[in-house]
């Protein structure tokens, strides 16, 4: 059974409502504008890593409102981490096809795009900085437990290395942290308010952020992308 939902773009209240949103760019804007606030009064990071592909757009709007003037734009780093698998678009044992296949969430994180440290002089470059990780959602937080693991190991094997005796800091920075049973954990000193900041705590619902494919596989006709949408769901 198929229930369809109609929910607006920019009405971020709807979030404590709504089993299905669909954020306007406007709102994202808004969540990183009310979060920059915080960020720069709590932890004031000298570099953003975002995780791909849900991160790369709040960090380039995150870092609009964290540059100060006469500072420099904080560099963005990307990582690419993968914990969603697609559904066959046919069944193995009847060959049919199954049209609206959805991404399942997976069970082990797959790396996919490590960071470039060219532009910024080597990995030694990242020890003593305040590094804050971008990502859209904090759902299951297995891909941020495995970003928060790999790159504070990475960052102290090479501070270990050289004999270097400065502190690196990691934070967190997510539009939506669905509050729910999460299967990743992240360490006592990242989840304190001056090191995660989640613009929004929302149920456990499903999000659609601007820039995915709005389209309906069972009609292949787009969503419509007035402000009020119609979209498409299975009910639980």
């Amino acid at each position: 059974m198929v229930e369809k939902v109609y929910v607006t773009y920019n009405d971020v209240s709807a979030l404590s409502s709504l089993p299905r949103i669909l954020p306007h760019s406007e709102v994202v804007h808004k969540l990183c504008q009310e979060a920059a606030v915080q960020i720069l009064k709590d932890f004031q990071p000298n570099l953003m890593i975002a995780i791909g592909g849900g991160g790369y757009v709040p960090a380039r709007i995150l870092r609009s409102f964290l540059k100060q003037p006469g500072s420099p734009n904080i560099p963005i780093q990307a990582i690419g981490l993968s914990l969603y698998e697609q559904l066959p678009e046919t069944h193995p044992a009847s060959g049919t096809t199954t049209p609206g296949a959805v991404e399942q969430i997976g069970h082990k994180v797959t790396r996919t795009q490590w960071l470039d440290l060219t532009s910024l002089g080597g990995m030694e470059n990242l020890v003593g900085k305040r590094i804050l990780i971008v990502d859209e959602v904090d759902d299951t937080r297995t891909t941020l437990e495995y970003a928060v693991k790999e790159l504070e190991k990475d960052v102290e094997q090479v501070r270990q290395r050289l004999g270097l005796n400065e502190e690196t800091q990691f934070g967190i920075f997510v539009l939506h942290n669905k509050d729910k049973p999460k299967k990743g954990t992240l360490p006592a000193h990242i989840t304190t308010k001056e090191r995660y900041v989640a613009a929004r705590t929302v149920g456990d619902i499903w999000i659609c952020y601007p820039g995915r494919p709005q389209t309906s596989k069972s009609t292949t006709k787009p969503l419509d992308n007035s402000r009020t949408s119609q979209v498409t769901l299975k009910a639980k």
